[in-house]
Formats: C-alpha cells, structure tokens, sequence
C-alpha cells in the first residue's frame, strides 16, 4: 500500500530515534497527527506553538537528542520564530516542522489570498536555522523527510526547518530508492598546538556548549589534569567541570576568575565561541595565546583569532591531546581558595542573594533539570549554581527570550534524568501560563518556580540605576496560586528565598506531580548582567 507524506514523515521521525514530539494541531497538518496515532512516537500538545519549539528546545538540551516541534502554516510557522531563534543561538538540535499551502496554489513571491498562506514561508527560518528544506514534490519529500531530522544535530548542532505542502502532507506518490547516507568523522590533527600548549605556564581551559554536546567532560577534565589548568565553563557548558578540583564553578564576570584570564599565558577554547555573554563583550582581552578546539573553524575565528585552530569533535581532540601531553601537572593556581575568597567578597554585598542559591541547592537533587528564564533569579543560577554535570542548566544565551524557561521544561520533564525545575519573574511566566493546560493535561513532572516581585525587577533596576523613576515595568499581575489551581496544578506560595522557600521547593521536587510554587521576593541582578560587569567598556 502506498504511502502517505504524513506516513513517510513519521517514518523518518522514528528512523531518527525521535520518542515524542510537541505540537499544535490545525487544519493543514491534521494528516501528521493521524500518521501519529499509530506511532510509539509520543505526541504532546500544547497550546501555543511558540511553547512547541521551546518545549522541543528544553528536550534537547536535557537529551542532547533531537528536539521536533510540529506546527501548522503561516501564523502557527510564524509564531515559532523566537523559540526558534532562542535555539539557534544556544545550538539546540531541534526540528520545526510546518505546513505550506497546496503546491497547485502556490504562487511563491506572491499572496493570492489562500488561507494562512505567507508570501515565502521558509524565508522568515532563514536567519533563526541553518538549514531549511522545502520539498515541492512528493519525491524530494520521501528523502528530506529522513534527511531533515538528520541534518539538525550533525555538528555543529542547529535548528533546521521542514516545510511540508498540506497536499503532499495527505497524499501520496512514487517514492525514490534511498542510498544510505553519513558522516564521516576523522581524528582532529592536535600537532599544530602541541608546542604552544606544552610551553605554557599558566594555561587556561575554557570549556562550552560545543564540549557538552561531544560528551566531552571527561577528556576536558583529563586534559586540565595533564596541564593544571583551571577550568572555567560557559552557560552552556555548565557542568562540564562537575566537583572537579580544578572546576572554578564561578563566571569570569566575577573580577577574581576573570583575573586568571588575564593571568593566563594560553587560553585552550574547547568548544566554544567566545561570545559576548561570556567576555563583557568581548572586553576581556586577547590572551598571549589562544587554541582553539571546534567543529567549525569560522566559528572558532570570529571572535578572537586563534594561534591554531584544532578543527574537529571536542572529545576526539581532547582524547588526542591528552595521549600527546600525557602525566599530570602541579595546577599554577590554589582554585579552592580562589574560589573562597571571591565567594566571601561576593557574599558580603550580595547577602540575600547568595542565600537564595544556597536554598535553592538544599532544595533540589542533583539529576534535577534547571531551567532558567531571563530573570533576576534565573542569571544568580544561571551564573552562581554549581551545576554537577552536563545538560542540568537550560539559560537563555545570546538571544535572550523572556518566557522561555516554564514552556522549554515541558520538554526537560520528558527527558531521561530527574525531575525538572524551571525558574521564571512573575513578568515571564505570563507569556506561555497557558501552558498549565499542558501540564496537567500530560502530568508532567515538573515544578515551576514563579520569583514575584511585582513587575519586571532587572528593568527596574536599569531605570533606577541611571535616577530614572519606573515607567512601565511594574505589573499587575493575578494571583499565581489560584491561576494554577484553576488549572488542576498544586501550587502553593511561600515569603522570601530562604528557609521556607528551600523547604517548599524540595517537597514540590520530590512529588512527580506537577505544582507551582510562588516566591514573593526581589533580589539585586548579579554580576553577570552588563550593568554589574568590572571591566570597563573601550
């Protein structure tokens, strides 16, 4: 029997290793959900398709596997994009799938009137994926149906978008024979930087998101262990370090961790642009040194020009060096004490706030999935909690979406660990609080942590900061409890961040069930935001 493009879809889904799927059902694309039905594949609805791709975003990033949002033409497509660019920006492997108008209406360039038809659909994922595939006959969509889900966490790991006409969706026709295809990966050539990287006293490992999603933490630590070198870790390759003696475990935005890379004679990048987030804009200067272990090497350059460039897989290049470097190295630098002491300075004018991170460590295991939006709250953890190993920190990076962090759990709560936990101001988890709906229609086993302090606090601080009086930034808001509750959510709400907070959040961690939990609190932003960074802009 021949089959559909919604079958052929699927199929490809499920050759991917895909086990669910998060979507938003509409006239064009109810094909798909019938082909689903009769799928291991599971299929969550939710009721924005913006919570879709970042629900298919939090999936990834607590799996490392592929993330799939499956959405309907011209608005729903559209309402993806800033999820969509959220993943890009923090290299999610996810796949937007979307709908088109009928190939027999489709003029491209031009709008005939045809419902939710755009003008050119794929070109508004052009800037936010890097790959898009538009299949207008159904032979180009039996093979992209497999390649697509192929072609997004092939290194170096980003969104992609699949555009599927509704009418190749539903139908069927010839189906091509399909050669196998793959990658080819090679062993990175380490030579190039073995002089510089043996010649170096005060080397430094800096450690990102490109070494997480290589399973890199090993080979990372073993090749800090052969040099002594302290090992500072980026958003995204938090956890990287684990309790490894020569994790830092504190940002470079704190003045004494940044002193080691001004220290540093030679910086090794292992997986990570060093992008502005993490050098104040890139105020940090150019260490004497710079190695670079990436994927891409344009990637590796665009920031700041690399000595050598080791192009290729960060575990394959850190394995490579450690058998070339071999033994151990004295460390140049006491990092425990390091730590302590910038820990002491920070705790004096951040009290509150350091008492916050503390309770929420005391609250919460070590498997939990922390997911944080862009909140006051979400940069003190995002910057400050000691994260024990990879894929337990979900932080907003370059683009920065407010609302990201209670939708992208859904997707964290089906992962394989522990349970999930995402942190949002009372302004951010309005954007996708229908998403309640979701939660307790599929029992996700999640907590949402709502930080209410009345309005959005860090823009309340920048106009405070410049002797602005607020305008603008401080909310009406509903009661969080019983908006959960109406829902069928447990929610319960506590005073402050400290004891009571702390002995709250671990009874909602350690029920399966879904619950809210409200903290009516304001902190100070940290010293991670840009208002708070130490270094002087040039």
């Amino acid at each position: 029997m021949a089959r559909t493009g919604a079958q052929l879809l699927v199929e490809g889904l499920e050759a991917a290793g895909v086990e669910v799927v998060f979507g938003l059902p509409g006239v064009h694309n109810l094909a798909a959900w019938e082909a689903l039905r009769e799928s291991p594949i599971r299929l969550v609805g939710v009721r924005h398709e913006q919570a879709a791709v970042y629900a298919a975003d939090g999936y990834a990033r607590a799996t490392g596997r592929l993330g799939v949002a499956l959405v309907t033409t011209g608005p729903g497509a559209a309402n993806t994009l800033a999820a969509c660019g959220e993943a890009w920006a923090s290299r999610s492997p996810v796949l937007v799938v979307a709908t088109d108008i009928p190939t027999g209406l489709r003029t491209r360039g031009v709008h005939r009137g045809v419902l939710h038809e755009c003008i050119d659909q794929p070109a508004m994922f052009a800037p936010v994926t890097k790959q898009t595939f538009a299949p207008q006959t159904f032979a180009e969509l039996a093979l992209m149906a497999f390649r697509a889900p192929e072609a997004a966490p092939a290194a170096p790991a980003r969104p992609v978008y699949l555009e599927i006409p509704t009418d190749l969706l539903a139908g069927s026709g010839e189906e091509p024979s399909m050669a196998g295809w793959g990658v080819t990966r090679s062993t990175p050539d380490v030579e190039p930087a073995l002089d510089l990287i043996e010649e170096a006293r005060r080397p430094l490992v800096w450690a990102g998101g490109g070494a997480v999603a290589a399973g890199a933490a090993e080979p990372v630590r073993a090749v800090a262990e052969c040099l002594g070198a302290p090992i500072v870790t980026t958003y995204s390759g938090a956890g990287l370090a684990g309790d490894h003696a020569l994790g830092v475990r504190l940002p470079p935005h704190v003045e004494e961790i940044g002193g080691l890379w001004d220290q540093a004679d030679l910086v090794l990048a292992i997986g990570s642009d060093l992008d502005g987030m993490m050098t104040q804009n890139w105020r940090m200067p150019r260490p004497p040194r710079l190695v670079a272990v990436n994927v891409d090497e344009a990637d590796a350059a665009k920031n700041y020009p690399p000595d050598v460039i080791v192009a290729g897989d960060a575990a394959a290049a850190c394995a490579a060096l450690e058998l070339e470097l071999g033994g151990e190295r004295e460390p140049w630098v006491d990092v425990a004490a390091l730590r302590e002491r910038a820990l002491t300075r920070l705790r004096q004018q951040f009290e509150a706030e350091l008492r916050f991170v503390d309770a929420f460590a005391a609250a919460v295991p070590d498997e939990t999935v922390v997911l944080c939006d862009m909140c006051i709250p979400g940069y003190w953890l995002g910057g400050f909690r000691c994260v024990p190993a990879p894929r337990r920190l979900a932080y907003p990076l370059g683009w920065g979406t407010l609302g990201c962090a209670f939708p992208q759990a859904l997707g964290a709560a089906l992962a394989d660990g522990g349970p999930a936990v995402s942190v949002s101001g009372d302004g951010g988890f309005l954007f996708a609080c229908g998403e309640l709906a979701t939660v307790a229609q599929e029992r996700l086993p999640l907590t949402a942590v709502i930080v209410d302090d009345g309005g959005y606090g860090m823009l309340r601080f920048d106009q405070r900061r410049v002797g602005a009086a607020t305008y603008g930034v401080d909310l009406h808001t509903p009661d969080f409890v019983a908006l959960a509750q109406s829902f069928g959510v447990r929610a319960e709400a506590v005073d402050g961040l400290d004891d009571a907070f702390a002995a709250a959040l671990a009874r909602h961690v350690g029920d399966p069930e879904p619950s809210v939990l409200v903290a009516r609190a304001a902190l100070e932003p940290p010293p991670t935001t840009s208002p708070r960074w130490y270094r002087a802009a040039a």
